[in-house]
């Protein structure tokens, strides 16, 4: 089969096209034939030599992919061999075939195209996994989005609003992101390039602060997201991109009741992504197929152009998610499983 692999660490072109055998299913997995896959920000960490494959996991890069079921291990029940799912992978999306694990397959949305569900599961699975499990947002709660326009960020404010009735918040860099994230449902949108942004934010909740918050740079931004939060709110961490480090007040924790946690998916057993997967279809999926909560597509790229796609990403020039197309079925609207 085709594939991307990574030869080095080091900027876009170090990732190449190669030929790897075709992967065999593993008890309880799914062999899928890919159509499309997601290009997302762990795997430019990957190609950086920053965050590598768990223990046991292929080198090639990709955490979600779209497809039709080519075979199953015994004993599966579902997917099916000829069922279009998409799915939450550990690696190897960016190849014609993956195998999966089959509790973290979901059926394709009705009415969205393989290239549109393979936007879906990385983004929902951690926006999910931070927003509702860890940061526990209840109904009428206000939740903060640092980097509204990325893939997680738009996801949590579609849902949310349309899931908890919350209130909103973001933050972007520039006027065309801004409207976007407010398109997508966020109340107020501020510019994080602006040295009173959190005074800004502040403003909005007139003072009370936010109830849960979802960034992904971590370093300076920590206690003074901390300072944000209201009495009990919880701050989720789900990457460091300014830094791996920040000093905050312990005792500002425990006094106001804070939270502050973090996540990261790869590494966790099927069976706990296998529950976010069956929470999703069962809340999120009738909201995408009714086109109350959609993805965003910033732009495809064949397989072979796997660098084109990651130096957008590189660039932070990003709106919601990037597609490699890895067949002519990419485009195509699948018939829903029965």
């Amino acid at each position: 089969m085709r594939a991307i692999e990574i030869r080095g660490h080091g900027g876009p072109e170090v990732l190449a096209l190669t030929e790897r055998p075709v992967p065999e299913c593993g008890p309880g997995e799914v062999l899928v034939r890919v159509a499309a896959a997601g290009v997302n920000r762990p795997d430019v960490q990957q190609r950086k030599g920053l965050y590598p494959p768990p223990p046991g996991v292929t080198d090639i890069p990709g955490l979600d992919v779209a497809g039709i079921v080519e075979s199953a291990a015994p004993g599966i029940a579902w997917p099916r061999p000829g069922d279009a799912v998409c799915a939450l992978v550990a690696g190897g999306g960016y190849a014609e075939f993956c195998a999966v694990p089959a509790p973290q397959c979901m059926p394709v949305p009705r009415g969205l195209s393989f290239a549109q569900a393979a936007t879906l599961p990385e983004v929902f699975f951690t926006a999910w996994n931070n927003v509702f499990w860890l940061g526990r947002l209840a109904e009428g709660e206000t939740l903060l989005v640092q980097g509204g326009t990325s893939g997680v960020g738009l996801a949590a404010i579609q849902m949310a609003r349309h899931l908890r009735g919350a209130t909103v918040l973001a933050t972007s860099s520039s006027a065309g992101k801004r409207a976007v994230c407010l398109e997508y449902g966020a109340h107020y949108v501020v510019d994080y390039r602006e040295a009173d942004w959190p005074e800004q934010l502040r403003a909005l909740t007139q003072g009370r602060g936010m109830d849960v918050i979802l960034d992904g740079q971590g370093g300076d931004y920590v206690p003074v997201e901390l300072g944000l939060l209201a009495t009990d709110g919880r701050l989720a961490l789900i990457a460091s991109h300014r830094a791996p480090r920040a000093e905050i007040s312990t005792r500002d924790i425990y006094i106001r009741r804070l939270t502050l946690t973090g996540s990261t998916l790869r590494g966790r057993p099927p069976a706990y992504k296998g529950r976010i997967a069956h929470e999703l279809v069962e809340q999120v999926w009738p909201l995408l197929e009714e086109g109350r909560i959609r993805s965003h597509i910033c732009g495809t790229h064949p397989l072979e152009e796997a660098a084109a796609a990651q130096s957008v990403l590189d660039a932070n020039a990003q709106i919601g998610k990037l597609v490699l197309t890895v067949s002519p079925l990419a485009a195509t609207v699948p018939e829903p499983s029965p």
